[in-house]
């Protein structure tokens, strides 16, 4: 894996922004829409201005390559029991105070550098095809901001039969023409993150905005791309009981019932190491919250134990799992449980 300072990367145009005068430059990936004078970077800190052109830094440098259980992502109804081809690269368009991954998504921005391992859209595909996986997953960091490099591997991954993922932060653009618009054709699957509920919390310690995530969530909706949501609640930052409250109605009103909502436990990491662990009754309370708000899949994250998907019709043990490991499927043809014949929302429950 090499390094190198942003200035001695070599660049690949981007796509989806405007020229301006004065050699400046609009960019209209991300909710950021980052005006960016010549030799300036955007939000990303991963794209920039030269004389007048918008270049990535980061098409064909991964960060990282994994072979994962698709229910790492965490995907619990998308092809469960399934492996996800995950990539990455540097970079993101937020700085989360409690980010896990910190190290490889603030490091422009911080460290003034690039690693990676060169790798083409042809070879990630290979890579996942030699694996054995149903899909690939564009995660670790925030794929908007490596969106070329994710586009010409999805529209490859589809032609050899392969679904696509992104683990997201739900801050792309999702107007006519604009970020989603243009994905949509190789979308398949999303999880977004829902760091907060309230869009002060976004802006002092997100770097970003409540609404534009809201309205990515209910375009993907529209455009049928399979969603779930995850929410890591963090104590004193967004385990308000009405909080909680809100965001379980959002999933459950705007994007379905049968939307699986995952709520996971904090622990200390990045610039919240002094922060406590979620106690287990509050992920117990957020649960109990999502089934009273009328969400009929609901698994706890980031804790030992099994998070099993039941009938919501008539409490059927459907999917039991252990840790990210699939141990029973028993969701029959059409999606469908086997006691009482009621369908279970998902894609391709039955197909690995």
């Amino acid at each position: 894996m090499s390094s190198m300072t942003l200035n001695e990367v070599e660049a690949k145009e981007a796509v989806l922004y405007d020229k301006l005068e004065e050699d400046r430059v609009q960019c209209y990936l991300c909710a950021h829409r980052c005006r960016i004078s010549d030799g300036k970077r955007g939000v990303c800190y991963v794209r920039e201005n030269r004389n007048g052109t918008l270049y990535t830094l980061v098409y064909g440098r991964t960060i990282s390559q994994h072979v994962d259980p698709v229910e790492k992502k965490p995907l619990a109804h998308f092809y469960p029991g399934t492996r996800a081809y995950s990539m990455a690269t540097v970079g993101c368009n937020f700085r989360c105070e409690w980010c896990q991954n910190a190290s490889i998504s603030q490091m422009p921005r911080e460290n003034q550098f690039l690693m990676g391992e060169e790798a083409t859209p042809e070879q990630i595909v290979a890579a996942a095809q030699r694996a054995g996986c149903r899909s690939i997953a564009y995660t670790y960091t925030e794929p908007t901001i490596f969106f070329e490099y994710a586009y010409d591997t999805a529209k490859l991954a589809h032609e050899a039969g392969l679904a696509n993922i992104i683990v997201t932060n739900g801050f792309m653009t999702a107007g006519q023409g604009e970020m989603l618009d243009t994905f949509d054709p190789y979308l398949d699957a999303a999880n977004v993150d829902l760091k907060a509920f309230r869009d002060e919390t976004y802006r002092q310690y997100v770097g970003g905005r409540l609404q534009p995530v809201l309205d990515s969530m209910k375009k993907m909706k529209t455009l049928g791309v399979w969603i779930e949501v995850t929410t890591l609640i963090i104590p004193g930052i967004n385990d308000d009981e009405e909080e909680i409250r809100d965001a379980a109605s959002f999933v459950a009103d705007e994007l379905g019932s049968g939307t699986p909502w995952h709520v996971s436990r904090f622990h200390p990491a990045h610039q919240m190491r002094d922060r406590p662990s979620t106690p287990m009754e509050k992920l117990r309370r957020a649960h109990e919250i999502g089934r009273e708000e009328g969400l009929r899949y609901i698994f706890v994250g980031n804790v030992l134990g099994e998070a099993n998907t039941h009938c919501h019709a008539c409490g059927e043990l459907l999917i039991r799992r252990a840790g990210f490991g699939v141990l029973a499927n028993r969701v029959q043809r059409g999606q469908v449980c086997p006691s009482c014949g009621t369908e279970v929302a998902g894609v391709g429950l039955v197909d690995g």
